[in-house]
């Protein structure tokens, strides 16, 4: 049975599991094998998996290129492809935040090109541009949705004052917040605002890059981004490994894995509809649609929470 979510007030019927490509950034992750990865996303659709989320940013087109082939063959009205904008590329490598009406123009075609498709389903802001008025970029995003190149348009990265500062110029259907059960700040005001106003929230991160998958024991060094987030990094790390080891006998009531149990328990949180996992195989893939559909006693919910609140 497929699972299909309503993503806030949106037209978009999503999987609550939703493929995330930002591992498609070596500057990033490092060497990628993208024949896996372009496998990994046609698996997800045979899964049940029809949500699909990018960036021009992730590898400066690279991850939109390589999902563009990858799901080339499956039938469009069946798969919902979100995509963002925000970094102004030039050929040297350097880049600049430009939500300005000129460049979104340029870009948004940029990416359906990369993505072989005549519409982009979901048209995030990657992030809150302070040089250019939201007037301005919500006016051509407007204009995107009336040509037929988007289906709707939100935002990620935004505080509740800017997603309220850009609600009052337009209709953002969506926010695409950082949030996971190490990292649930945006409760105080994001989720419960999103709640209110019915905006499809789908969270990123949301294994915290992998913390909460229970494969690490805290003795693992990292040469990518992770070098840098100090959640992965000396005693910190090892008490949380050790706390995520610790949700095994849950997992195991609900004959989960510990990345499913996660992931059904963020996936609880009422305001939030889909979270994005970053994929790299066909078999994580498969693991992580398991969470699909699964529920968990509110006892065992908070027990989670609070074992993970380090």
């Amino acid at each position: 049975m497929a699972h299909r979510v309503r993503l806030g007030r949106s037209e978009l019927q999503v999987s609550p599991i939703c493929y995330g490509s930002w591992q498609l950034s070596p500057r990033c992750w490092g060497p990628v094998p993208t024949e896996q990865v372009a496998a990994a996303m046609r698996r997800a659709f045979e899964v049940g998996v029809n949500f699909y989320d990018t960036a021009d940013a992730y590898g400066d087109g690279l991850s939109e290129s390589v999902m563009g082939e990858a799901l080339a063959d499956l039938p469009r009205d069946q798969i919902v492809v979100a995509t963002k904008v925000y970094h102004h590329f030039y050929e040297d490598g350097h880049r600049h935040p430009d939500l300005s009406g000129k460049y979104i123009l340029e870009e948004c075609d940029c990416s359906l090109r990369r993505l072989k498709m005549d519409y982009i389903d979901l048209y995030q802001l990657h992030a809150f541009d302070p040089l250019t008025p939201i007037e301005e970029t919500t006016e051509v995003l407007e204009k995107l949705k009336q040509a037929g190149k988007i289906r709707c348009y939100g935002v990620s990265n935004f505080t509740v004052e800017q997603l309220r500062l850009a609600r009052r110029c337009g209709d953002y259907a969506t926010l695409q917040p950082r949030y996971n059960l190490l990292q649930r700040d945006i409760e105080d005001d994001l989720l419960p605002y999103c709640q209110a106003e019915d905006i499809g929230v789908l969270v990123y991160s949301s294994l915290a890059m992998g913390l909460l998958s229970g494969k690490y024991d805290g003795t693992e060094s990292f040469d990518d981004h992770r070098a840098k987030v100090p959640m992965f990094q000396g005693e910190r790390f090892k008490k949380i490994t050790a706390a995520v080891k610790g949700l095994g006998p849950i997992a195991e009531k609900y004959s989960l894995t510990i990345p499913q149990l996660v992931l059904a328990a963020t996936l609880a949180h009422p305001a939030v509809h889909c979270a994005i996992v970053g994929i790299k195989t066909p078999q994580q893939i498969e693991d992580a649609a398991g969470a699909m559909g699964k529920s968990i006693e509110r006892e065992d919910y908070f027990a989670i929470r609070n074992a993970l609140s380090l």
